[in-house]
């Protein structure tokens, strides 16, 4: 798939199935990741692979996280907490490591980080997989920070579900660029 084909026809796939990205596509994706927009060089993110069993031990990280925040969760809230990561056979956490230097705030950083995100989930498209960026407060809670082990400098910009799309792929609804850009 060409390079424009692969950005003007990627979209979020929320059912996703096996088989996952093997390590070759992984590799190739993490590739288009490393070649984001990095003021200064200061590479600001690193990422976390999570595959088999390990989605099952972050679903109870998700669920623990959960009951300190309510310990009246009901079972299908527990449930599904517990689910959320086996939505896809492999998850890849996006981290924001915010390095100290005066010509490049964290908010550039954090920039830097997204575009690395943006060109993976191309790459990881143009490779014939699907994914699904997904956030919440499951990306800010400390139980969960600190399960996964970041550092009081990081933080997670997104959790990456990959797979196969189990359905039809959804078609991008095409944007009138005219409605977004104007003449200064």
């Amino acid at each position: 798939m060409d390079a424009l084909t692969a950005l003007t026809t990627r979209t979020s796939q929320g059912a996703l199935t096996e088989p996952a990205p093997s390590s070759d596509v992984l590799n190739t994706a993490f590739q288009a990741a490393l070649r984001a927009p990095d003021h200064r060089l200061l590479r600001p993110w690193r990422y976390l692979i999570i595959e088999g069993e390990a989605r099952q031990r972050l679903g109870e990280l998700f669920l623990q996280a959960g009951l300190q925040d309510n310990p009246a969760l009901t079972e299908v809230e527990q449930q599904r907490l517990l689910k959320m990561p086996l939505r896809a056979p492999m998850i890849v956490v996006a981290i924001t490591v915010a390095k100290d230097d005066p010509k490049v705030p964290s908010v550039e950083q954090v920039l830097s980080t997204g575009a690395a995100v943006q060109n993976f989930l191309v790459a990881i498209h143009a490779q014939g997989f699907a994914s699904m960026w997904r956030t919440g407060w499951v990306v800010e809670h400390k139980h969960i920070l600190q399960a996964l082990g970041l550092l009081t400098n990081e933080s997670i910009a997104g959790f990456i579900y990959l797979g196969t799309a189990a359905n039809a792929p959804r078609q991008p609804t095409l944007l009138t660029v005219s409605d977004f850009v104007q003449q200064w």
